[in-house]
């Protein structure tokens, strides 16, 4: 319920504050007084596109049970301020919000009809009205909507990935092959990490093999003397081990020096170029050889992923053909289930409708595509019409009368509807029947109704009137003498006659 609207500097208003009753609230007074602007202030504070701002303006409510968010910290009482300085800025209980998240957080619990504004009847909405008054009735549909929408989440996901698979297949194929590619090039080569510095080594032993062998065969005439120096050591009486060891190792020495030579001079030189020369190539590609085999790493990883997303279209189209069968299976029930609520619905719209002037309405179903509501697209014809033939005034008594019609049971606290002029353009018995089936809303809801019609105005809870001076507007609560006086002012004109103030006192009295 809305209990508080402050707003200052509005159009024609300075300042203008209300507290308002729960139930039917009334604004009337004189065409261009401002009472639209009024409302629309209303509406703006609740995320509303409207024409021009207020430099502030406030709403109190108390916080409806169902109204819940995670983003913000919501106390019992709510209050929500517009500020707008350079820029239109918005806040609620003291925290910034965008107006998009403002609508969309009380989109559930304000309604907005307006004679200008035929919207409402489409599928997807009268749809939503079904499952409401079904959920209130009937716990099997309620169990198996919920199943059904959390599930056709999942499904929709799980869509979405399989066509930005199948989107991508046809680059990742190629994007395979040129990964295959860049690993069969370093694979070909096959590097590791030291190979390099032992190849440089041999090279090196290579460009001086002739050198190591022409010192070899000279440095083996120290042999000659060996025995010479041990018959030295044995006639000095001195030990001869250490020479011995010397000579031993040297002999060993030059042993494996032979060895390489032989095995030098069995190596390919042109082998080892080319080899070094790979290795060469991808140290220029790369940066180093350590840096080619963590490349290599690199696309073997993303190969096994497309290898991995491969499966996994696979295991995808699996899932969505064996869940598509069984949300659809559920979409069916819920579809019967609607179907009969629509005949329950028919019956009862029937007598509110011929109240309203109307003929009887029939809902009508046609399958479409699984959709996250499920596979019926719903429709309404009046009387054989469908609803792109409907006058403006009768758009929003068929809209009133399906709101009236789904009102569950525990009425109260259904949320606020606002009503901009939706009597106008019609007949006086269309309007009585009009504000008794507003009044009957206002049970549930709290309505805020801009209306040039007595019958409305007389049944409101609260009856406030908008008036204009000198280009300023003001607002007035008004007491019962008040509201006799402007009901006459509807009727008879701004001089009403001892007739309309008479009418005005019935109207108030039924």
């Amino acid at each position: 319920m809305v209990e508080r609207l402050y707003l200052r500097d509005l159009v024609t208003f300075k300042e203008a504050e209300l507290e308002f009753k729960q139930g039917l609230v009334v604004f009337t007074g004189p065409s261009g007084a401002g009472k639209s602007v009024l409302i629309s202030a209303i509406l703006s504070t609740f995320g509303y596109p409207t024409k021009g701002a207020a430099k502030l303006c406030e709403v109190t409510l108390k916080r409806p049970r169902s109204l819940k968010d995670d983003a913000y910290l919501l106390g019992d009482e709510i209050c929500i301020k517009s500020i707008k300085n350079e820029k239109l800025r918005y806040f609620i209980d003291k925290q910034q919000i965008s107006k998009k998240a403002l609508h969309t957080l009380f989109s559930p619990y304000v309604n907005y009809l307006s004679v200008r504004d035929p919207k409402g009847l489409e599928s997807s909405t009268l749809l939503e009205m079904l499952d409401r008054s079904l959920m209130a009735s009937q716990k099997s549909f309620k169990r198996q909507y919920k199943e059904f929408k959390k599930r056709y989440a999942r499904y929709k996901e799980k869509l979405e990935m399989l066509q930005k698979i199948q989107v991508e297949e046809a680059t990742r194929k190629e994007k395979m092959e040129f990964l295959r590619y860049e690993i069969e090039k370093i694979d070909a080569i096959d590097p590791t990490v030291d190979e390099e510095n032992g190849l440089l080594e041999i090279k090196q032993q290579l460009s001086r093999i002739d050198k190591i062998k022409e010192a070899l065969e000279h440095a083996q005439e120290i042999f000659q003397f060996e025995s010479s120096v041990e018959e030295v050591y044995r006639l000095l009486d001195k030990e001869s081990t250490l020479f011995s060891d010397a000579m031993n190792q040297l002999r060993a020495d030059f042993e494996e020096s032979h060895q390489l030579a032989q095995t030098l001079e069995e190596t390919d030189v042109e082998s080892v170029l080319d080899r070094l020369g790979e290795l060469n190539s991808l140290k220029n590609r790369y940066g180093s050889i350590e840096a080619a085999l963590a490349y290599r790493e690199e696309k073997l990883r993303e190969l096994e992923g497309y290898t991995h997303m491969e499966r996994d279209k696979g295991m995808l189209m699996q899932f969505l053909e064996v869940e598509y069968g069984e949300l659809y299976t559920i979409a069916s029930h819920l579809s019967a289930m609607r179907r009969k609520e629509a005949l329950r619905l028919e019956r009862v719209l029937e007598t509110l409708l011929a109240s309203l002037k109307l003929p009887p309405l029939r809902f009508t179903f046609s399958p479409v595509t699984l959709h996250e509501r499920g596979i019926d697209k719903l429709d309404i014809a009046l009387n054989g019409a469908s609803v792109s033939t409907l006058s403006g005034g009768e758009f929003n008594r068929i809209r009133l009368a399906l709101m009236a019609a789904t009102m569950p049971q525990e009425q109260e606290g259904q949320g606020v509807l606002i009503l901009d002029e939706i009597d106008a353009n019609v007949s006086g018995e269309e309007s009585i029947a009009i504000a008794e089936l507003i009044t009957r809303l206002s049970k549930g809801y709290q309505i805020f109704a801009i209306s040039h019609q007595p019958h409305l105005a007389a049944k409101a809870s609260q009856h406030i009137v908008v008036e204009k001076s000198q280009g300023q507007s003001m607002v007035k609560v008004l007491d019962e003498k008040g509201r006799v006086l402007e009901i006459a002012r509807i009727i008879g004109g701004e001089k009403p006659t001892e007739q309309a103030v008479a009418f005005a006192r019935k109207l108030r009295l039924d």
